[in-house]
């Protein structure tokens, strides 16, 4: 049993394939992708295949999805101190939708060297004229006075998160909503299961929504989906599925906005309307035909039943 167990992978909860099997898929897939980022590493840790690499995920959310409103390495950033040199000052962000922050430079001009006789003259003139620039700029430092050699004042955007995988959202809200069918990618192992790499994804653009609500879905070009258990192997499965993404892509979905499509339904939907309304017309005609032939034999069993009951009755009075 160790050594059947050696020689298999698991791709999902209960279920396996031989190691051979899945280094031969493994081998076509970096065929494929020769010479690119998605081609797939393997090694073996204490007798186990492992297989590591970029994994494409295809976002098909149709809610919005909530962000954080900052980086966590922001969160860390020391706030903005005066000095002798220069002070930054954090304003709010504005309040028009798509204004941007502007900046305001007031730079006192470099001392120019005096005389050794005019020196007290030349530093009151020097303080008189530093207290009216200050005075001008009140409005942008709230009124406090500042001192210096050089004083230099400009205006800090704050550091939010402007957009999401290329695309801009409304960092007011932190809500967005990805363009469907949009292309991302995870680095993972073979050995991490369908949850372990949503939460994977999720953190890697700072998504508060909760894991539970999405799920990964294989999405084949024949319209048949299929959802990824959360036992199941992403990565793994990918491997075996092949590379091709223009046969079947890995989507990202809400659960409970999107259901399995099997093969033998996805085989009808390709069709054109009229089609379509025929096959469901030989279906309700079919289901017709069923639910007749099972009236029929329930009467019959009645009838035979009901036959031995009064038979039953006539022996007994």
């Amino acid at each position: 049993m160790d050594t059947v167990d050696a020689d298999m992978v698991q791709i999902g909860e209960h279920k396996f394939v031989n190691k051979s099997t899945i280094l031969s898929h493994l081998k076509t897939y970096n065929l494929y992708y020769e010479g690119q980022a998605l081609q797939l590493r393997h090694r073996e840790d204490e007798g186990e295949l492992i297989i590591e690499g970029l994994l494409n995920v295809f976002w098909g959310v149709r809610r919005p999805i909530r962000l954080q409103m900052q980086d966590d390495k922001d969160t860390g950033r020391p706030h903005p101190s005066l000095t002798s040199q220069s002070v930054d000052i954090t304003t709010a962000e504005n309040e028009g939708a798509n204004q941007t922050s502007t900046s305001i430079e007031v730079t006192a001009a470099d001392d120019q060297s005096r005389d050794s006789s005019g020196e007290e003259a030349a530093g009151e003139h020097e303080e008189l004229t530093r207290s009216d620039r200050v005075a001008r700029t009140s409005s942008d430092l709230g009124g406090r006075r500042i001192s210096g050699r050089r004083l230099g004042i400009r205006r800090v955007k704050r550091h939010h998160r402007c957009s999401f995988n290329g695309h801009f959202y409304n960092h007011k809200t932190a809500v967005f909503t990805p363009a469907f069918g949009s292309v991302t990618n995870v680095r993972i192992n073979s050995g991490m299961t369908t949850t372990q790499v949503m939460r994977v994804l999720l953190n890697k653009f700072k998504i508060e929504n909760n894991p539970d609500e999405f799920t990964l879905y294989f999405v084949h070009t024949s319209g048949e989906r299929q959802q990824l258990k959360p036992n199941d192997h992403p990565l793994a499965v990918r491997v075996l599925r092949g590379p091709c993404e223009q046969v079947s892509k890995i989507f990202l979905m809400e659960t409970d906005q999107v259901e399995e499509v099997t093969h033998d339904v996805a085989q009808y939907i390709k069709f054109e309307l009229p089609v379509l309304q025929s096959f469901i017309t030989k279906l309700q005609e079919e289901e017709e035909r069923e639910m007749q032939k099972l009236k029929r034999r329930y009467t019959d069993l009645r009838r035979i039943i009901k036959k031995y009951m009064q038979a039953l009755t006539d022996r007994t009075t």
